[in-house]
């Protein structure tokens, strides 16, 4: 069994997050931080009410959508501001693909984290795609930007979310993920459960079983 970690580390250097001493054992006894965070950095998953979708919140998605089967899916030849489109899919994924299997798109993006690049020149999932996804039922959908969508351009980054999020759960800033090596795992994505949240921060791994 090899077990990975898809997620990238929180530190004091990261976009939207800070780490404070709040106790030390010198002088209360104990360490402990305080921590402060966007919803949506690092690594981390969307709820449907980030886009008004619907009313859920991050803490009323049910459990059994946060595990599953997933594929991998390499198209790092995509490059700086490329669009992932249903053509970008194995013929044998989607000969083998079921209704509650995940997609985790490898673009080997992570690389540019924390770099003005991650944000500004993002691969991202075409309207097609996205679509595709839906009417295929597909459970999760992992990517390596900060964002399915052009986070600069309001009104696709609103689409491709809202088509997403009526029914995919998104799961955004992943990293490591050549350290994979096959194109199939069990996907496990665990928000905190945050009352009323739009989304969340998340710890991801993946697991493959010889």
């Amino acid at each position: 069994m090899n077990i990975v970690d898809l997620t990238l580390t929180y530190t004091n250097s990261f976009t939207g997050f800070s780490k404070e001493t709040s106790r030390t054992i010198e002088k209360d006894g104990w360490n402990a931080s305080t921590l402060t965070f966007y919803s949506h950095c690092g690594t981390h998953m969307d709820a449907p009410i980030h886009f008004n979708v619907s009313k859920q919140t991050i803490d009323k998605i049910p459990v059994s959508d946060f595990v599953g089967k997933a594929w991998v899916i390499d198209v790092r030849h995509i490059g700086s501001k490329g669009i992932l489109k249903v053509a970008h899919l194995p013929n044998e994924i989607i000969q083998q693909f079921t209704a509650g299997d995940s997609l985790i798109f490898w673009t080997d993006w992570s690389q540019y984290a924390n770099t003005p690049k991650y944000r500004d020149e993002l691969p991202r999932i075409s309207e097609a795609l996205a679509n595709w996804c839906v009417e295929q039922r597909v459970k999760m959908i992992g990517v390596e930007p900060p964002s399915v969508a052009d986070v600069k351009n309001i009104e696709e980054v609103t689409k491709i979310h809202q088509i997403l999020l009526k029914g995919v759960v998104i799961i955004e800033g992943l990293t490591n993920l050549e350290k994979l090596q096959s194109n199939c795992v069990e996907l496990i994505a665990l928000p905190l459960k945050i009352g009323e949240g739009d989304g969340s921060p998340a710890r991801v791994i993946a697991i493959e079983k010889y």
